[in-house]
């Protein structure tokens, strides 16, 4: 509703329709919670566009620095981390991941984290102890393994 309605607001269709170089004077026109969430919006499209380039460039450790970026607006800005996503994202950083962020709908989701053949046993480790000293339930791990995009299927008839 936020994003609507600041998309209203600044007299846009969609705040898609933002640049980077126009938040600073579209932030000027908002106030109160649609400020932050104009904010994460516009940023969190710039930093998809970045992390494109930068994969096609194999520059992993800047991906796991635009993660954490995102991560970091989803909470503050967007509000929607809790205690458990922020301790699985700062304690997969910590044991050596490449960059961590809370992912899906948020509040309790879960976190997806990049890092490095052979450190899964120790980032899921250091996660588990983290976990363990907040007494927060414990957590579940799943690997996924990156791979080609969606694509369009001919349909024959």
């Amino acid at each position: 509703m936020s994003v609507e309605e600041a998309a209203l607001a600044l007299g846009v269709r969609s705040l898609r329709d933002v640049t980077s170089a126009d938040l600073g004077k579209a932030l000027d026109q908002l106030d109160g919670r649609l400020r932050p969430r104009t904010r994460h919006v516009v940023t969190e499209n710039a930093r998809v566009e970045i992390a494109v380039d930068l994969m096609r460039g194999g520059d992993y450790a800047a991906v796991g620095q635009l993660m954490y970026m995102s991560h970091r607006s989803l909470r503050d800005d967007y509000e929607v981390s809790c205690p458990e996503l922020d301790t699985a994202v700062d304690a997969a950083l910590a044991a050596g991941a490449l960059g961590a962020r809370m992912t899906g709908a948020g509040f309790g989701g879960c976190a997806i984290a990049l890092i490095r053949g052979g450190t899964r046993k120790s980032i899921e480790n250091a996660v588990t102890n983290a976990y363990r000293e907040r007494e927060f339930r414990a957590p579940r791990f799943f690997t996924a393994t990156a791979s080609a995009g969606a694509q369009r299927v001919p349909v024959y008839q």
